[in-house]
């Protein structure tokens, strides 16, 4: 798990109409040579956390040329699968999923 002695990390995201996002890292796997993040929205207001539906945020880790890291959603579709399995297994005991999130 992607996590410092202070809890979880916590990644600001932008989304593509400038918006930033606050989310908590809660696993991360490497598969081969792919690197892949689970995330949850992250919420300073603990009613946020409360209302907010909990859904995990799988993305794939890149590389730029100049070796900069960044993230993005993974495309193929058997590729996402096999992800959100793993994680959805290493999870299960931390997070409640609901039968459609498979």
């Amino acid at each position: 798990m992607a996590q410092s002695e202070y809890g979880n990390d916590i990644l600001t995201l932008v989304d593509e109409d400038g918006q930033e996002h606050e989310f908590e890292v809660v696993d991360t796997l490497e598969m081969g040579e792919e690197r892949y993040m689970a995330l949850v929205a992250s919420y300073d207001d603990p009613q946020e956390t409360l209302e907010d539906d909990g859904e995990l945020v799988i993305l794939k880790v890149l590389e730029d040329e100049d070796g900069e890291e960044y993230l993005e959603a993974i495309q193929e579709e058997e590729e996402f699968d096999q992800v959100a399995a793993i994680f959805m297994e290493r999870l299960e005991d931390d997070f409640d999923f609901n039968e459609e999130d498979e």
